[in-house]
């Protein structure tokens, strides 16, 4: 067996994420930039190494304002944690079709707790150039205060603004490493 490299494919891999504002409509922001490398034995991803950062001072909901305040102390604190970290700890395989359980240790600001994500690995193809590609849609739920992002402001009317449960969407497309 051959141990293989693989690196994200930036143009083709997308990190989002929503949140309910006043539990009646999401808010969606993604980060712009963020890395994963992954180790696999040949093209078999269910032992791989796989670590991934983001850089939460990329972060976007398309509101410079709103961006700011994510960046700020009530939420990420970018300037004393500027990455965002997920180490996998387990792949494995949930059923026939190509879905597979992500777990694995999400670290944001000061705290580092093991999450599970749902995978639908797409497969592993050549793209017209000779590279060798493998897909991934990956999507999760966090909730956001067991990671230290614990700002809240109630509605006068005792509305909650921010819910807590934060749903994660990846579109990931890695590319091998000569």
């Amino acid at each position: 067996m051959a141990t293989k490299n693989w690196v994200i494919d930036p143009t083709h891999s997308e990190v989002h994420f929503k949140i309910k504002h006043l539990m009646i409509t999401n808010v969606s922001g993604s980060f712009d930039t963020f890395q994963v490398n992954t180790t696999t034995e040949d093209e078999d991803f269910s032992k791989a190494s796989v670590n991934f950062t983001a850089d939460v001072n990329s972060i976007s909901t398309n509101n410079e304002q709103r961006d700011g305040h994510l960046k700020s102390a009530d939420f990420f604190d970018a300037e004393k944690y500027p990455q965002i970290k997920f180490t996998a700890t387990k792949f494995e395989k949930v059923d026939g079709d190509g879905s597979y359980e992500l777990t694995g240790d999400l670290s944001i600001k000061d705290t580092t707790k093991a999450i599970k994500l749902s995978v639908e690995f797409g497969g592993v193809v050549k793209d017209p150039y000779g590279n060798t590609k493998a897909g991934f849609t990956i999507n999760g739920k966090i909730n956001r205060k067991d990671f230290g992002l614990t700002w809240d402001v109630i509605t006068e009317t005792g509305g909650i603004v921010v819910s807590d449960e934060v749903r994660i969407a990846c579109e990931i497309q890695l590319i091998e490493q000569a």
